[in-house]
């Protein structure tokens, strides 16, 4: 017989069975399969975990294998499904050697004999339901992460939505699950389930709601109607955005408030994140679903693995916790250069691929990027204190201390690739004049809020019942939002008034725009008319989209608003 564990890898882990053999001769424990450092200690873990939990450890030659054997296994998650191996061959528990094959152990033991915590619980319970699995055994502290999955597909198998996690009247196919502290809770666990055929009854609280969001209101904010207006579309429609100032504008404070405008995650993509966030070893506190899209803003001293992910055990990286959510990149020119270009490939595909020796490993990574960045080093070019010559000649460039080779130094990190997927660019001014004009109350994130998830749930209508299936470029994978509407997509779901063309045609032609740009300009403009609830894209989305694109290209189009 054998246990089946579980070890994070990528982004769906890898199933390990665990067999054991037990041979006269030197008392000993080898573990064979590639085991890493962690997996090796696991024998000094589990002998002093027998004897603590007053078991008897087998005086006799131990040999626990870890199948497939040509792949490396790192971490703690197998020191439980070992152990409960050795008990199995040992006979050390009546009836423990008929114990069933569709088994799954996940847990680390202290030599006290209790069970600790693992990351990737989820992706483990996923995957093992994915192999047809029955019975799981999880740590207690995991126990909220395993019953995301298993809570309502045991009520779906049993027809009574009161019935109790991890329990069922017969073991005809049911999923039975069973949560526990100590070694000895798990072994006693096995042998009910090898006498009855399950685990005893408990019931398993459902998932706790996320915590309130706490990150601020749009109407906090006065002034700055435009770059309000792009992120509404942003939020709407899934679109990069780039917004570029003077420092103290109000650039961050509005991206920052960007998740309170944002549309709630749907059931499956809601099981989707969490995932990455467990294999990522992220866990919530207490262990939560989460519920709506993520919000991740690393520091520009963040390394192109600390973004991208890898590792000699790849693990997912800030793109990947951003999936179905947005990556804000604050400072963005202050970036590594490398890091920003190896964005560029995400982006596109939604998706990344990392090569190893041993193969490659893809990465989900369908993110929102939100750039914010000042126009040059010094921070002072379009600062209120500038003013247009008066002759109509280009703005003064004021107290700025870069020379114009300095700026466009600066700027030259995004590169011409990057900014060509960026489909909204906003330069916002530095001037308080407009917080003096603005006399009205700023309108609330609660009422952009609701714009923005009625033009999202018309999105989602449109794409499932087209059975769209394809992202970008035909890249695989369900289309959920806007921006990611592959050429072939967009000629379908983009349907322009007469007039509408003559202005995109017109627009083409006059901006000298790539084939990405105008079809980046017919995906806002839908977004824009999905957030007016209208089929047809009529010329005021289309100008209105261009406008949100055609600056950002040069850093002292921040001059010219």
């Amino acid at each position: 017989m054998y246990i089946t564990g579980y070890v994070p890898f990528g982004d769906k882990g890898l199933l390990i069975r665990v067999e054991t053999d037990i041979r006269r001769g030197i008392p000993g424990i080898d573990i064979s399969g590639l085991a890493e450092g962690a997996v090796k200690e696991a024998r000094e873990r589990v002998r002093a975990a027998f004897r603590n939990s007053g078991l008897s450890f087998p005086l006799d030659r131990i040999l626990i294998n870890l199948a497939p054997a040509g792949i490396k296994k790192e971490g703690a998650a197998l020191d439980l499904p070992m152990a409960l191996s050795v008990m199995a061959a040992a006979g050390l528990v009546p009836g423990l050697g008929a114990l069933p094959e569709q088994l799954m152990v996940l847990g680390e033991l202290e030599l006290s004999g209790r069970v600790r915590p693992v990351r990737g619980v989820l992706a483990a319970v996923a995957a093992g339901l994915a192999e047809r699995i029955r019975f799981f055994i999880v740590p207690k502290e995991n126990e909220a992460e395993a019953a995301i999955l298993l809570h309502p597909r045991i009520d779906r198998d049993l027809g009574d939505p009161e019935a109790p996690a991890g329990y069922s009247p017969d073991s005809h196919g049911h999923i039975h699950f069973t949560a526990v502290s100590s070694l000895d809770e798990a072994a006693h666990g096995l042998v009910l389930l090898t006498q009855t055929g399950g685990f005893p009854p408990c019931f398993h609280r459902p998932p706790a709601p996320e915590l309130p969001l706490d990150c601020g209101d749009f109407a906090d904010v006065r002034g700055q109607d435009r770059y309000k207006r792009a992120l509404e579309i942003a939020a709407a429609g899934g679109h990069n955005l780039l917004v570029f100032g003077a420092p103290g504008a109000g650039k961050t404070m509005l991206a920052r408030r960007f998740p309170s405008i944002m549309a709630e995650l749907t059931a499956e993509e809601a099981v989707e994140v969490t995932r990455i966030h467990s294999l990522a070893g992220q866990p919530q506190s207490p262990c939560t679903l989460i519920t709506r899209p993520p919000f991740r803003a690393p520091h520009h001293s963040a390394s192109v693995e600390g973004l991208l992910g890898g590792g000699r055990t790849v693990r997912p990286g800030e793109i990947s916790l951003a999936h179905l959510g947005t990556l804000f990149l604050d400072e963005a020119p202050e970036f590594r250069i490398d890091a920003l270009q190896a964005l560029r490939e995400p982006l596109e595909e939604g998706v990344l691929t990392i090569v190893r020796a041993d193969g490659p490993v893809k990465l989900p990574a369908n993110f929102q990027l939100i750039m914010a960045a000042n126009p040059c080093p010094c921070g002072r070019l379009g600062s209120s204190r500038w003013e247009p010559d008066p002759e109509g000649n280009a703005p003064s460039t004021g107290d700025c201390f870069c020379s114009p080779e300095e700026v466009y130094r600066y700027w030259r990190k995004f590169g011409g690739a990057l900014l060509d997927r960026i489909e909204i660019r906003v330069p916002v001014s530095g001037s308080t004049q407009e917080l003096y004009d603005n006399t009205g109350e700023p309108e609330s994130s609660a009422d952009i809020r609701r714009r923005v998830i009625r033009a999202v749930e018309i999105q989602r209508r449109r794409f499932a019942e087209s059975g769209s299936g394809n992202g970008t470029y035909g890249i695989p994978g369900m289309i959920r939002r806007n921006a990611r509407m592959s050429p072939t997509q967009i000629g379908r779901f983009c349907p322009c008034t007469e007039t509408a063309n003559q202005a995109y045609r017109k627009a083409a032609e006059r901006l000298g725009l790539s084939g990405r740009s105008c079809h980046g300009i017919l995906r806002t403009a839908r977004t824009i008319a999905d957030l007016e609830d209208k089929e047809l894209i009529e010329a005021d989305h289309i100008l209105e989209a261009i406008q949100h694109r055609r600056l950002g290209e040069d850093p002292f189009d921040v001059l010219r608003l």
